[in-house]
């Protein structure tokens, strides 16, 4: 299994004034399906951070996201640690099969793969 990406989820009650501040960084919106809205650099397109308002199937706001190429081995392995799940495997509406898991420091992340 490797990393893909891992990108900074940052909540915000108002994501066009983030898209504002984070344009001011030469930042590009890259999706945006209205709870959340990711920005990419044109030149690094995995240098990423996404604003979230909520989270549409989720229990909580991921404080980051993760993506592997096999989301199912993650799965396993987090499972087989004993780690807290916070939100089960699932596949999504928008093309991504995730589970949030809690890591050692509380912090809670977002595994994900798209399909």
């Amino acid at each position: 299994m490797s990393v893909r990406r891992i990108v900074p989820n940052i909540q915000s009650g108002d994501p066009e004034e983030s898209a504002r501040f984070y344009g001011l960084l030469g930042l590009e919106e890259v999706m945006n399906h209205g709870w959340i809205v990711t920005f990419a650099s044109p030149s690094a397109p995995t240098a990423q951070v996404s604003v979230m308002t909520g989270d549409k199937t989720g229990p909580v706001i991921p404080d980051m996201s993760i993506e592997v190429d096999d989301v199912d081995a993650a799965y396993a392995a987090v499972r087989e640690s004993g780690a807290e799940i916070v939100h089960p495997l699932q596949d999504e509406e928008w093309g991504v099969r995730r589970f949030f898991v809690r890591d050692p420091n509380g912090r809670v992340v977002n595994i994900l793969g798209h399909r």
